[in-house]
């Protein structure tokens, strides 16, 4: 399909959302891959996985951009030939991008009960603040949570961070579609600012280094 959503964050970063109901080989066809990446694409076991690379190369293509404009550095980082910061994440029927003048993280999740049981492997203080009440609220706040922090580990990148230990999320409300982060890694202290919204079953996020 078209382009899901795009939405400007401030005046300098541009959110790009692709839902992705296509074939793969309808996706193969509308989009220009170099030679790194149709090897890429094609040694992907995973299907969605498949999908989920060459939709992202849809919303390049939206941003006025090709495949030939992205490269990895030695981390895995993506990074774009003119100088702008990007960051990329897709989740089963959807995936995003950031193309921002300014450091920033992106990522997208679907709500899943199995958040549930993985909750303890990436939360401590965060505990504190969620509605243990009620499942489905509980759900919620633990995406925004995981998203928080896989997209400050986009910024950071750096071998040894761990999700539990050392990014903190400070307390939120659903309603305000924003919070804040705080990473404590070897003698360093970042904040980072968050917004947050939902995409039907899904929760985009996107965090920026203060």
């Amino acid at each position: 399909m078209p382009l899901y959503k795009k939405f400007n964050i401030g005046q300098s970063a541009q959110v790009y959302i692709w839902q992705i109901t296509e074939s793969f080989e309808d996706l193969f066809d509308e989009v220009y891959l170099k030679d790194i990446s149709l090897v890429r694409v094609n040694n992907m076991k995973s299907l969605s996985h498949q999908k989920g690379f060459l939709s992202v190369r849809k919303l390049l293509q939206e941003a006025g951009y090709s495949d030939a404009d992205l490269f990895y550095d030695e981390t895995g980082k993506p990074n774009l030939i003119d100088g702008k910061l990007i960051s990329i994440t897709h989740s089963f029927e959807f995936s995003a991008l950031i193309i921002s003048q300014q450091v920033a993280g992106i990522d997208l999740e679907m709500q899943r009960e199995k958040i549930i049981t993985i909750a303890e492997k990436y939360m401590d203080t965060e505990y504190d603040f969620l509605p243990k009440e009620k499942e489905l609220d509980f759900i919620q706040k633990s995406t925004v949570i995981w998203g928080v922090k896989e997209s400050v580990f986009k910024i950071e990148n750096q071998v040894g961070i761990s999700f539990k230990e050392h990014i903190s999320v400070f307390p939120f409300e659903m309603a305000d579609g924003k919070t804040s982060a705080i990473l404590t890694f070897e003698n360093q202290v970042k904040e980072f600012k968050v917004q947050f919204e939902i995409v039907e079953n899904y929760i985009v996020v996107v965090a920026f280094e203060k």
